[in-house]
C-alpha cells in the first residue's frame, strides 16, 4: 500500500523535530513538508503536493493555524486536518472543528502518540485529548452548547468569521475586498462565499442576502 501523505505546520522548533523524526521513521507514513509559519503553509498548500494528513498549530508567528486550516479544506478535499496545539479552551476546539479539522490534540502528546493517531485520522477516525473529549461533554451536559439542528429546522448555524463575511456582502465589497478587509486570500473567502450559498440554498449574492434577511441573519 501507499504510504500516508503527511505534512506537519508548527513553529516549535523542537517539536516540530521531535514529531517530523516520530513521522519519518514510522511504517506507512511519509513526511511531504513541514512549515514553520501560516505563509510557508498556505504556499506549500497552493503549490499542488497532495497530502492526506496536515497537522497544524493554532499558534503561529504571522497568523493562525485556522486559515491553514479552511486553505486545506478547500484545495484539498481528501485532506485530513488534525490540530496538536497548547490551547485547549472551548472556542479555540470548536473554531477548528468549523474551519475544518476532524481531530484535536493537547501537545502533551508524545510524538509516537501522534504517529498513532495519525493513522486512526486517516483511517476515518477523529483523534481528541481526553482532556478536550471531557470539557466538550461537558459543556454539551450543562447545555452551553446547542446540540444540532433537528432535519426540517429553519435555522441555519453561520460561523462568526461566515457571518462577517455575509455582512461584507451585504454592504456591496467585492470578493477581493473582502480578502483584504478580513486579511485572508481571495480562495479563502470564495470558500466562505459558497459555505454560505450552500448552507442558504441560494445561488447568488441577491439571494442569499434576501434569506439572510428573512432568517433574521443581518
Amino acid at each position: 500500500m501507499a504510504p500516508i501523505r503527511v505534512a506537519i505546520v508548527e513553529d516549535d522548533h523542537l517539536f516540530l523535530a521531535a514529531v517530523a523524526a516520530a513521522v519519518g521513521h514510522a511504517q506507512g507514513l511519509q513526511l511531504e513538508w513541514t512549515a514553520g509559519t501560516q505563509a510557508e503553509a498556505l504556499q506549500s498548500l497552493r503549490r499542488g503536493a497532495g497530502i492526506e494528513v496536515l497537522l497544524v498549530d493554532l499558534g503561529l508567528p504571522d497568523g493562525s493555524g485556522l486559515e491553514v486550516i479552511r486553505a486545506a479544506a478547500a484545495l484539498w478535499q481528501h485532506c485530513n486536518v488534525m490540530v496538536s496545539t497548547a490551547f485547549g479552551d472551548e472556542a479555540h476546539v470548536l473554531q477548528s472543528i468549523e474551519a475544518g479539522a476532524s481531530g484535536y490534540l493537547l501537545k502533551d502528546s508524545e510524538p509516537e502518540h501522534i504517529v498513532d493517531e495519525i493513522r486512526s485520522l486517516h483511517a476515518g477516525g477523529s483523534p481528541i485529548s481526553p482532556l478536550i473529549a471531557r470539557q466538550v461533554l461537558m459543556r454539551f451536559k450543562q447545555g452551553a452548547i446547542p446540540p444540532p439542528a433537528a432535519p426540517g429546522d429553519k435555522e441555519v448555524a453561520l460561523s462568526v468569521r461566515e457571518r462577517e463575511v455575509l455582512q461584507l456582502i451585504t454592504k456591496g465589497f467585492t470578493t477581493q475586498e473582502i480578502a483584504r478587509l478580513l486579511q485572508v486570500s481571495h480562495h479563502t473567502v470564495l470558500t466562505f462565499v459558497r459555505r454560505i450559498y450552500a448552507k442558504l440554498k441560494v445561488r447568488s449574492r441577491a439571494e442569499a442576502i434576501h434569506e439572510a434577511r428573512t432568517l433574521g441573519l443581518l
